[in-house]
């Protein structure tokens, strides 16, 4: 379907109005950062770390924690150069030409399509747990469809009412797993019986491998939130601050939450539902019910926000030159990207009602690290071209030394199925690049090949 897309005629567009509404402030997008992260992985991946770690596996989520912080950082300082809509696919393009940010945008597709397609699988999944009705394949469909469409609907009508969506449920979700880090360690302050002994037993390379690629799956989608630069308030003062205070958001829900599994919960590696399995240790039934409503509403508040941003990316690349120039129509009375929209949500309605969650965490964690490296890459490739930063990292040189080691070391144990996905889509890249009728273009005054 995208190389169909990509085969049309395509122009670069110069936005004239309506124009995209600057109306996404600091802690908006630290919420969008956060809602975009915190999506239905916190609530499968501990019983997954803690099969391959046991007792190491807090320290697992700390370490993948500071990898995180490190790849961001230099991440912070590329977005701190741009105000445009297009987030790491922009950043990729002004770095190293057109080739290189279609590899990117493509990628990024991929993981943001294909993540959230499992999401609103697992959404319907876990709703038919409290609707018998709403079980089975058609059904599961319907669901899907409504879930979807209705997003779709509130991004279409206006960004501000996406926003106000993606900040709601952020807000409920954080702290729904706040409330469970804190009850269980009271309970385990209150209750000694209840704790079950940490195994410090001998691990394995590849089993942190492993664990730490899974977490690259738990840690992503951050980068999701840089795409909506069009419509931030102030993006290079906002972008920094706001993706390094959600990933250290994340990273203490992460190890919180998964210190409590493992403290909490006897067997926790076989436990196919761990958050609400430790609920009814030390909460009762109330509290894995309680749980499984989480669940619900994290879910929902990751599509929210991947309806909000993601659709934005086929809109950078048609006002870039890349789409055909449909993609990039800003709609005359809501003021948003509407074809990008609805295209988006279509393709990401068909994900959804014929694929399934399985495949998804190692598949979008092998396409982040490609982009992370892209970005670690280009600090110092952007800091020769074109000088000092709005935010400068301190010792970037080293940071981009850093995240290229955690990236390559980790690509080195994805899967070849994953290797095999990966050189598609950058066959696919290279097709859409093939077919564009100009080979050059301007981006920010300054030709680009």
């Amino acid at each position: 379907m995208l190389l169909l897309i990509c085969g049309a005629a395509a122009q670069p567009i110069v936005v004239g109005k309506p124009e995209l509404v600057r109306t996404i402030g600091r802690w908006s997008l630290v919420a969008l950062m956060a809602n975009s992260i915190l999506g239905a992985g916190i609530f499968g991946l501990p019983s997954l770390i803690a099969a391959r770690l046991d007792g190491y596996s807090p320290l697992s989520c700390l370490i993948a924690g500071c990898g995180a912080l490190i790849i961001a950082s230099c991440i912070a300082e590329i977005s701190s150069r741009f105000e445009k809509t297009g987030g790491l696919y922009l950043y990729g393009r002004e770095a190293f030409g057109r080739f290189a940010g279609l590899v990117i945008a493509w990628l990024m597709l991929l993981t943001r399509i294909a993540a959230p397609a499992a999401a609103a699988d697992l959404f319907a999944n876990y709703l038919g747990q409290f609707i018998p009705l709403l079980r089975g394949k058609l059904s599961e469909v319907i669901v899907v469809g409504v879930l979807i469409g209705h997003l779709a609907i509130l991004n279409y009508v206006g960004v501000k009412t996406g926003k106000t969506v993606s900040n709601i449920f952020s807000a409920m979700k954080v702290g729904m797993l706040v409330l469970f880090i804190a009850g269980g360690l009271i309970a385990l302050a209150l209750r000694p019986e209840l704790r079950v002994p940490l195994h410090f037993t001998p691990t394995t390379a590849e089993g942190w491998f492993a664990a730490l690629l899974l977490l690259v799956f738990g840690y992503g989608g951050f980068e999701g939130a840089l795409i909506v630069g069009g419509e931030s308030r102030s993006p290079k003062r906002d972008m920094p601050f706001a993706l390094l205070a959600a990933l250290a958001l994340q990273c203490f829900l992460y190890t919180g939450v998964v210190y409590v599994v493992v403290s909490t919960l006897p067997g926790a590696g076989s436990s196919v539902r761990p958050l609400a399995d430790a609920a009814r240790n030390f909460l009762g039934g109330w509290g894995a019910t309680a749980i499984g409503i989480g669940a619900l509403i994290s879910t929902y508040g990751y599509l929210s926000a991947n309806l909000l941003h993601s659709a934005r990316i086929p809109f950078s690349l048609a006002e870039q030159g890349d789409f055909p120039g449909a993609f990039a129509r800003i709609h005359e009375r809501f003021r948003t990207p509407h074809v990008s929209i609805a295209s988006y949500s279509l393709v990401l309605f068909a994900f959804a009602a014929l694929g399934d969650f399985r495949w998804n965490a190692v598949l979008s964690a092998a396409t982040r690290l490609v982009v992370y490296g892209m970005m670690a890459v280009a600090l110092p490739v952007m800091r020769k071209q074109n000088g000092p930063a709005p935010f400068r990292l301190p010792a970037g040189i080293a940071f981009s030394a850093m995240s290229m080691a955690i990236v390559l070391a980790l690509l080195g144990h994805i899967g070849q199925g994953e290797a095999a996905v990966l050189g598609l889509t950058a066959i696919g890249a290279l097709a859409n690049w093939a077919v564009l009728k100009q080979p050059r273009d301007v981006i920010g005054g300054k030709e680009s090949s």
